[in-house]
This record gives structure tokens, C-alpha cells and sequence, in this order.
């Protein structure tokens, strides 16, 4: 399949360039996926759509300050520097912005009164370089980082909660897991009241979930490992589920990679006509899977999610569980509603 297969065309008006208020007040497409029907609703109208047992799996990652200005030290040429991985406590790979900056130049991140000194030392694929600082950057980094929104986001964020979702509780992302973002407490505390259950995992988002997809055939992308985590305990809350016949509603596609990888390690690829699902198992390990239209959903029975990127995994990943016609024809139907797209969009609720 070819990555143009997944290509449309957004103007840039239809960008979201900041959050609606209150969260849950942002619109909600309900894409029905058996009848094709489509329904036009805010997300407040959430609990409409959930049972009695069903589980919301939610996406517990907290966002970090992960972008950090600074200079190369010898010439004060300006450098910035995305963390994108901790390795150790002071080395991290991160995407380095700047001309010629390459193992063994030295660097001094600062922000304010506040510096740190840092070197590269060593080069890995495109910008991407590992990075090691002077002391652990992670207690400077309310200080000296800032928070890294996507580079189609334009107006500053007034406050940077916004951009982490109310139950994010897990430090390790460089972007917001940002389905769970049109989450408020009193919609969370009304879909407990009604009997829905929470169930939290951890995908830790890194740059490349979001980045297009350059290859010209799907199947030869690789997407960049990201930690995923789904304690024992979780797990079996959504087995539970399973088991008495309700459904696993995903919070996201991270959500969703993170329970399929977890199905997957627990059965392998055995033949899914035996059982149309698989028990997901804990985990604590870092994800590679790539979602693809073709691709079976081993515990996912439906998924909320925005509006995304053309040709991009994110893309790629709801056309697989809904269907591509059906994906295309949503996202023109968007265009005619005006709705918002991408990170701080509207939502989307595919059942």
C-alpha cells in the first residue's frame, strides 16, 4: 500500500492553534463503523456512547519541558536541543537544531539565570544525536526547558497544562497523548458514576508518532521504539471486561498500540479465528508496532482519537480499525463542518 493512499488536502485554517474551553466542550465525530452512519456531537456527550463495564484504557504520560535553547560554546552559534530519550542520568538522545553540530561539540544550554553545560558525543541517523550533560538535566528542566508543541502550532500556550491531560502522571513524552486532552475530571467522575471502568497504561510519545511517513510504500516504514508500560493489574481489569462481553474503548492511539502490544506478547501472532480477541498481558518495554490497514485489533473494540496528519502513522492506524473509505470520507465530511484539526482539534469517537 502506498503512503499517498493516505494523503488529503487541510488548509491551514483548519489547524487548531489553541485549546478549546472547557476541555470537554470541544466537537466529537461519532463514526459508526458497521453502518457508516456519522453523528455530529460534543465530547461532553461522551457517556452516551459508553456502557455499564465497558473500560476507557487512558494514556497516564506526562508530557516533559523537553525543548532547551542554548549554544555551541566555542562560537555561540545558537543550538536547540529536543530530548527525546533518557539513556542514563546525564546522557539523552535528543534532535539537535543548529548548523554543524556534531560529536564533541560542546554546548551550553541556559534559559534565564540558569545554564548547564553539555556535550555531544556521538551522531546517530538525520539530527539525532546523544547528548551528555554535566550533571541530570531532569531537575533543571521546569527551568530550563520548555514545553515542545508540534511545529504547526503557532500562538503560545497560556498555560502549559493545557497541554497535558488531567490524569498525566508519568514524566517521559515530548508530546501530548492528545485524545485524552478533552478529558475534565467532572466527565471522568460522570462516566465512573454510570459504571464505566478506567483502566491507565503508559506510552511514553516521542516525535516520530507524528512525523509523516517519507517512504513511498507503508510497509517500508519503521516507526522509532517508544516505552510502553500496562501493569498486571490493569490488565486484568480489561480482561475482566473482555470475559463479560463489554468493550475496551481506547483513549488514542497510544492507548491503543500499548494494549495490542500487550495482546500480541501474550499469544504471539497465533491464528486469530480460533478467538476473535487476546488477553493483553503486563508490560514494561519499548514498542515498535506500526499499525496498518490489513492489520488485526486483538483487544481494541473502539477508539477515541483527533484529527491527523496526512500520511502519517497516526492516519495509517485509524483507517486499519475503521476502514479507509470510510476514514476518507469522515475527514471530507470534517473539512464541510468545520472542525478543528490535529492537537488541540476536535475529537473523533469511532465505534
Amino acid at each position: 500500500m502506498q503512503t499517498s493512499d493516505f494523503n488529503y488536502d487541510l488548509p491551514p485554517e483548519f489547524i487548531a492553534q489553541t485549546a478549546i474551553e472547557p476541555r470537554d466542550s470541544s466537537r466529537l465525530m461519532v463514526v459508526h463503523r458497521a453502518s457508516g452512519q456519522i453523528e455530529h456531537r460534543i465530547f461532553h456527550d461522551l457517556p452516551e456512547y459508553v456502557n455499564r463495564g465497558d473500560v476507557l484504557a487512558l494514556n497516564r504520560t506526562r508530557v516533559i519541558p523537553a525543548r532547551l535553547h542554548g549554544i555551541k560554546t566555542a562560537t555561540g552559534g545558537a543550538v536547540e536541543v529536543l530530548l527525546l530519550e533518557r539513556i542514563d542520568d546525564r546522557r539523552w538522545l535528543a534532535m539537535i537544531g543548529g548548523k554543524n553540530v556534531h560529536a564533541g561539540a560542546a554546548l551550553t544550554i541556559q534559559r534565564g539565570d540558569q545554564h548547564i553545560a553539555a556535550q555531544v558525543i556521538e551522531d546517530r541517523v538525520e539530527s539525532q544525536r546523544v547528548v551528555e550533560f554535566e550533571s541530570p538535566i531532569e531537575p533543571l528542566l521546569a527551568a530550563l526547558g520548555e514545553m515542545p508543541l508540534p511545529p504547526y502550532i503557532h500562538t503560545p500556550l497560556a498555560d502549559p497544562e493545557r497541554y497535558q491531560t488531567v490524569y498525566a502522571h508519568t514524566p517521559g513524552s515530548v508530546a501530548a497523548p492528545t485524545a485524552g486532552l478533552h478529558f475534565t475530571p467532572e466527565l471522568l467522575i460522570a462516566l465512573h458514576e454510570q459504571g464505566t471502568e478506567l483502566a491507565y497504561c503508559t506510552l511514553h510519545v516521542g516525535p516520530g508518532t507524528f512525523q509523516p511517513v517519507r517512504a513511498d510504500q507503508i510497509a517500508e516504514h519503521k516507526l522509532h521504539a517508544e516505552y510502553a508500560e500496562l501493569r498486571a493489574d490493569e490488565a486484568a481489569r480489561i480482561n475482566a471486561a473482555k470475559l463479560r462481553g463489554n468493550r475496551v474503548i481506547a483513549v488514542g492511539t497510544t492507548s491503543v498500540r500499548t494494549l495490542e502490544t500487550a495482546a500480541i506478547r501474550s499469544a504471539g501472532e497465533a491464528d486469530l479465528d480460533i478467538c476473535p480477541w487476546r488477553p493483553v498481558i503486563a508490560i514494561a518495554e519499548p514498542t515498535t508496532l506500526f499499525i496498518t490497514p490489513g492489520d488485526h485489533f486483538r483487544v481494541v473494540d473502539a477508539m477515541i482519537t483527533n484529527f491527523h496528519l496526512p500520511q502519517s502513522t497516526l492516519l495509517m492506524l485509524i483507517s486499519a480499525f475503521a476502514g479507509r473509505e470510510l476514514i476518507r470520507e469522515a475527514y471530507e465530511i470534517a473539512k464541510r463542518e468545520r472542525y478543528r484539526f490535529y492537537s488541540l482539534g476536535d475529537a473523533m469517537l469511532i465505534l
